[in-house]
């Protein structure tokens, strides 16, 4: 560009801004506005002054263009970009509206143009800028993608459908596992316990994304209704989300009587560890080997000397047991596997609906009698105690069966029943925090009426709600912002050195 145009052009900078400005002052200062009522002019303002700052940036970038000067541009294939071009230009939607980029193109014969104005722009390489890709990915966390489309109209003004939408959070959560693999974990104190705990959440799915041994069973299933599932007929149609959380818990040591206080006692249950510095992660994609292992990782970050006190729950689920167990062994860490003490009331529960009538206020006391001494630490004399009182009674097979089941239960995990140890150490004996986690992270966004979810969706859903309720999107995201300049521009420069064009 001639110096006399650079100079007509400096000189004319945001005079179209101005110009725009002026107008919504001779509206402000005009009849329609005085006839207005506060909510009209809200609405014409809101209008105006998204039109406003998308002129303001339009020329801001106009300015830039003008202003950029020449480099030296050497390609990341080694070949130098000798041939220079102005006035190439891109679109950009962004959260004021679509404005156009012009810049310097550096060209080579049968190379790809570099443009390293984009790069300190840091833009993105589709069309939707960085502000509407941060939108969406808040947005798709809270509602349906009806819903997000709505918001983002009613947030910018803009138009977006919903497979771009759904393309941007996908974009958005690209690097949510490097940023917890480079996350700086919290302080614990040395004497927090640090507790790891997993579950699972089914998600309905679409048939391709189910896996092979669920989608085989669904093929061979015929639905009641044509346009909807009935009761049960979501088994074959769901693919287990795997929930992992790792904690920092101050210690509270009680004694069986501050868990069931006996009839006599009129102490409250005493509350148990104060949970901090809660981490949470889920995933539709990975299995319950991958997550525990990045559950264990995490805990590694936390405490790598391994001074701190590791205390697992879970529900009982064998698989999960075993990779707890298998990955303590790999990492020569001592882990406590603490079965859930209200997963245990329902076997026992289950157990005395054998022997009294729905409703009758007996079992209540049986109940009681036998996770207390569950609790005491005769969790392997409970289940004789059971299948003697079956037996006495002379119940049927069918009609014992709830027993039968609780005895086998208790008797198979007692190596994780030990409840006197864990209320003496202080440690927490419920999986209230991962069942939390599965209702938030997973049920209420997942399980909207008539969702079938698609396994990319539903594993960036999963990532960017976990972080998110992990109190880290703004420090994820500016970790994702420079690691996007990273990927998309430094990559095609030599020594991944972007010339500072602007």
């Amino acid at each position: 560009m001639s110096t006399a145009r650079r100079a007509e052009v400096e000189a004319g900078r945001f005079s179209a801004s101005r110009e725009r400005f002026a107008t919504v002052l001779a509206f402000l200062d005009g009849a329609e506005a005085a006839a207005g009522s506060h909510a009209e002019l809200e609405d014409r303002l809101q209008v105006e002054s998204r039109e406003l700052f998308r002129q303001l940036y339009q020329d801001h970038l106009d300015l830039r263009a003008v202003r950029e000067h020449r480099v030296a541009v050497v390609g990341a294939d080694g070949v130098a970009r000798s041939r220079v071009e102005t006035g190439h230009t891109r679109a950009l939607t962004t959260v004021f509206g679509t404005i156009d980029v012009t810049r310097t193109a550096y060209r080579a014969p049968r190379r790809a143009n570099l443009h390293p104005a984009d790069a300190v722009l840091n833009l993105p390489s589709e069309r939707h800028s960085h502000g509407l890709r941060r939108l969406a990915a808040v947005e798709t966390t809270r509602g349906s993608f009806d819903d997000v489309v709505e918001a983002v109209e009613r947030t910018t003004g803009q138009q977006v459908g919903k497979r771009q939408l759904e393309g941007l959070a996908g974009r958005a959560a690209i690097h949510v596992e490097a940023f917890y693999a480079e996350h700086k974990p919290p302080p614990g104190a040395s004497e927090d316990l640090l507790v790891l705990s997993c579950d699972g959440k089914g998600i309905v799915m679409r048939p391709d994304a189910l896996r092979p041994a669920t989608a085989a069973a669904a093929a061979k299933t015929t639905p009641k209704l044509a346009t909807r599932l009935s009761k049960g007929e979501k088994r074959n149609r769901k693919r287990m989300a795997e929930v992992g959380t790792v904690y920092d818990a101050a210690p509270a040591v009680r004694t069986p009587t501050d868990i069931l206080p006996t009839a006599d006692d009129e102490r409250e249950p005493a509350p148990g560890p104060v949970t901090k510095n809660k981490w949470l992660l889920a995933s539709v994609v990975e299995d319950a080997a991958s997550v525990v292992g990045q559950i264990f990782a995490e805990a590694q970050r936390r405490d790598p000397t391994h001074a701190r006190t590791w205390v697992a729950l879970v529900e009982g689920n064998n698989h999960q047991i075993d990779r707890i167990a298998a990955e303590a062994r790999a990492r020569e860490v001592p882990v406590a596997i603490t079965i859930d003490f209200i997963h245990v009331l329902e076997y026992v529960w289950k157990a005395a609906w054998c022997f009294f009538a729905e409703g009758d206020q007996a079992a209540e006391a049986w109940v009681h009698d036998k996770a207390r001494a569950v609790l005491a630490g005769r969790a392997t004399r409970v289940p004789g105690a059971i299948r003697r009182q079956a037996t006495t009674a002379g119940l049927e097979p069918a009609r014992r069966a709830g027993a039968d089941t609780c005895a086998g239960y208790l008797t198979s995990k007692a190596p994780h029943l030990d409840y006197p140890r864990a209320l003496a150490n202080g440690w927490p004996i419920a999986t209230g925090v991962i069942e939390g986690a599965c209702r938030h992270l997973v049920k209420d966004r997942m399980d909207i009426t008539g969702a079938r979810w698609g396994l990319t969706g539903a594993e960036t859903i999963l990532k960017l709600r976990a972080v998110r309720s992990n109190g880290d999107f703004e420090q994820y995201w500016d970790y994702h912002l420079s690691q996007e300049q990273r990927r998309v521009h430094q990559s095609l420069y030599a020594d991944n050195l972007v010339p500072q064009a602007a």
